[in-house]
């Protein structure tokens, strides 16, 4: 896996998931509204606004942020056993690589590449999950808290924030999750990457578009 070819299939593959996640980072800051994670960002900070106006949906709330806090940590659970898995398998050519390398700079293959890009992933995805338990975590106490006390009111802006960020941080670790299949494709066979990695790409632009009003 050395070959010129064999190079370009990797960097080609990871390259049109990072173009892909930077133009859209980009488009978010231009028009926020035309992506679905900013819109639902929205979405989270008014729907923790319109609970915190209605007496007697604190148990409503609770249970909603209950069921999201159960898929965060589903995430953080495939998370980290993929990573525990990549690294039990890549740990012996890495060590090979890099711990009995004696003199000059380790040689990197394409394979060794794309085992570290993984690991990358699964190490994102498994941060950005604990992230969304925590901070779902925090908000669920916020919103048990009775609507129209002054506790409530004085902790409002911290859970407006809280909910965005929890669904961030979600919206993150599913989508590295979604961008390991490009990588692990790639280490089957390198010319399979680009492939799969432009259906990645295109079903993650439907999934981004939002046309809601």
């Amino acid at each position: 896996m050395n070959s010129l070819s064999t190079w370009l299939a990797v960097l080609t593959t990871v390259a049109m998931l990072l173009i892909y996640e930077l133009a859209q980072f980009l488009l978010s800051r231009r028009n926020p509204a035309a992506i679905s994670r900013t819109a639902h960002a929205l979405l989270r900070e008014q729907w923790f606004e319109s609970v915190s106006r209605q007496p007697g949906s604190e148990i409503l709330a609770v249970q909603a942020l209950r069921n999201s806090l159960m898929s965060a940590t589903m995430l953080a659970s495939t998370a980290v056993l993929g990573l525990m898995g990549t690294v039990t398998l890549a740990a012996p050519s890495l060590n090979a690589t890099f711990g009995k390398a004696v003199v000059g700079i380790p040689q990197l293959t394409p394979r060794m590449t794309l085992e570290l890009v993984l690991m990358a992933l699964l190490f994102a995805s498994l941060v950005a999950s604990a992230m969304a338990i925590r901070y779902y975590n925090h908000v669920s106490f916020i919103s048990s808290i009775p609507v129209g006390s002054a506790e409530r009111q004085r902790w409002l802006p911290t859970g407006i924030a809280y909910a965005r960020r929890a669904g961030v941080m979600y919206s993150w670790a599913l989508r590295h999750l979604i961008l390991v299949s490009p990588v692990l494709a790639c280490l089957l066979h390198p010319f399979a990457g680009p492939p799969v990695s432009a259906a990645v790409v295109a079903l993650l632009y439907g999934f981004d578009r939002f046309e809601g009003k």
